[in-house]
């Protein structure tokens, strides 16, 4: 198939909001799609590379490249091209990966360069596409989307799925069940406003306190353990202490959901950012293992000796978790009955806080009657964490790529300095709309000061409020934190610069004084690399 088939289905499925129209346009194109390159058509329309981080920055794309004049690329052809490009390791490797971007995108037309530009740089979005998808598939291949939709969930991969199926039909949905060994798309949930809302929603629940760490699917057989993350990734060499807990559960086989956290001395939860790195090291464990040791704690239970418990309502799964797992291993939870009786109100709402006031991130409430549907982000689990917000200036802004072209969309954020001048924490393209983008593209020209192609700087003058999940180290910004999952909630022209957040008010957020380290000089901290988009 060639990319330009993809290319035009994107815009075409884009262009539409009727679902029953996507899930047609996706079905026609999965009924020309090879079973061999099924698993690439689907990632790429989702906006994803199979790949997923190739080592390119926006940097190598910043030159224009001239397009071919007609389609000749296959799906096939782009994702040898993009495997070549992972594969660039050692010396001389930005400029031989920034070779082979030029030379793939050399091959393309207009609009599959432009298609590639924002698959590279994560900007092709799709809305819920897998969901549409699931739907095409069922439809191209004549089975039933409930059968498709559990054959995702069990496998693990869309793209592993839709091979099968579009290679041998509606059989082929069989060996896809939930095994022991074999990671599952973790079950997520949507968000609450507030605790009345969950409450209203749902009904009797179970609430559970949300602790900030790293989501952990632990598989045991016997003495083998294995441990995924929720983008199951097989983590297991790097936590020790996950595989000797599971010596701890009553239970020769089973499959548990859980976070593994580091915590404090006194049992308060270390920053998020520390249980990241540590468990994305793979250097020296049993050294990390003794400087910052992490704690696996479950809160659902799939599967246990043989038995799928998938079906089962989240009552009689944790009653089975709290059979087999010692209650140092299980979330803290409260179950609500009769979200009615104002004092079952009161005490969920006690609850949360004492979650929070333990240093955790919120509350997730749970239906009681809710099934585990993997891979889906279920309305019957509903988090509830409090939402940070800042006064920021924006104090620069990168032209857009894909449908941001033209448009002033990565937004330069900082926090005010006591002398007056201000400190960049970090950058978000998030929660901007298409009307939002065309204001502040006109807005930000107004008080531009310079342009160099890629970066608009401009007076720090526009304050925006932003939201944010909290704040975390980092090296790459003058005052050595940055926000983490930094959105645009709107602009605040009633509000001056000079009321901006400060800096100060930043550090006390994150519980932390900055970096040590002494500080560049101010010239080097408008940073040439402060012009970098994070690597695809």
């Amino acid at each position: 198939m060639l990319l330009g088939e993809v290319v035009r289905t994107s815009g075409e499925v884009a262009g539409t909001a009727a679902r029953s129209e996507k899930v047609a346009l996706l079905a026609g194109l999965f009924r020309r799609v090879e079973p061999s390159e099924a698993a690439v058509v689907i990632t790429y329309l989702a906006g994803r590379l199979p790949q997923r981080k190739i080592g390119v920055g926006w940097a190598a794309l910043r030159e224009p490249v001239p397009a071919a004049a007609e389609a000749r690329l296959s799906v096939l052809d782009v994702d040898r091209a993009f495997e070549a490009i992972a594969a660039v390791k050692g010396k001389g490797a930005l400029g031989e990966r920034k070779r082979l971007v030029r030379e793939l995108l050399g091959g393309a037309t207009a609009d599959e360069q432009g298609f590639l530009y924002r698959l590279i740089g994560g900007e092709l979005r799709q809305g819920a596409l897998d969901a549409f998808a699931v739907d095409g598939l069922a439809a191209a291949a004549g089975a039933e989307p409930a059968d498709v939709r559990r054959a995702v969930m069990l496998g693990g991969s869309l793209g592993a799925v839709a091979e099968a199926l579009l290679g041998r039909g509606p059989a082929a949905l069989a060996d896809f069940r939930l095994e022991v060994g074999r990671p599952v798309l973790p079950m997520l949930a949507h968000t609450a406003k507030d605790l009345d809302e969950a409450l209203d929603k749902l009904g009797p629940c179970a609430v559970e306190e949300k602790l900030d760490g790293i989501r952990a699917q632990v598989h045991k057989d016997g003495g083998s353990v294995r441990v995924f993350t929720r983008t199951l990734d097989d983590i297991t060499e790097r936590l020790p202490e996950v595989i000797a807990a599971t010596g701890e559960l009553a239970a020769s086989r089973a499959v548990l959901d859980g976070e593994v956290i580091a915590l404090g001395a006194d049992g308060r939860p270390r920053p998020f950012q520390e249980t990241a790195g540590r468990v994305g090291s793979r250097l020296d464990v049993s050294g990390a293992q003794a400087s910052l040791p992490l704690s696996p704690v479950f809160f659902d239970l799939l599967s246990v000796d043989g038995r799928d418990l998938l079906a089962l309502p989240v009552t009689e799964r944790y009653a089975e978790l709290a059979r087999i797992a010692p209650e140092p291993r299980r979330v803290r939870r409260l179950v609500v009955t009769d979200p009615a009786d104002a004092q079952q109100r009161a005490r969920a709402r006690e609850f949360a806080d004492e979650v929070l006031e333990r240093g955790h991130e919120g509350v997730v409430f749970k239906a009681l009657d809710s099934a585990y549907s993997a891979g889906r982000r279920g309305s019957s689990w509903l988090k509830v964490k409090p939402v940070h917000t800042l006064d920021l200036v924006v104090l620069a802004a990168e032209w857009g790529h894909g449908r941001r072209t033209g448009k002033l969309s990565n937004l330069h954020l900082g926090a005010r300095r006591p002398d007056g001048s201000f400190a960049m924490l970090g950058k978000t393209f998030k929660g901007l709309t298409d009307a939002l983008l065309a204001w502040q593209t006109e807005r930000l020209r107004e008080i531009a000061v310079g342009d160099d192609g890629w970066v608009v700087t401009v007076r720090p003058e526009l304050v925006v409020e932003i939201a944010f999940d909290g704040v975390q180290r980092s090296s790459r910004y003058p005052e050595g934190v940055t926000l983490r999952f930094a959105r645009v909630l709107r602009y605040r022209e009633d509000k001056t610069a000079a009321e901006a957040d400060t800096v100060a008010t930043v550090l006390a957020l994150g519980g932390s004084k900055g970096r040590r380290e002494p500080k560049e000089p101010r010239e080097s901290r408008e940073p040439r690399e402060s012009k970098a988009r994070p690597e695809a």
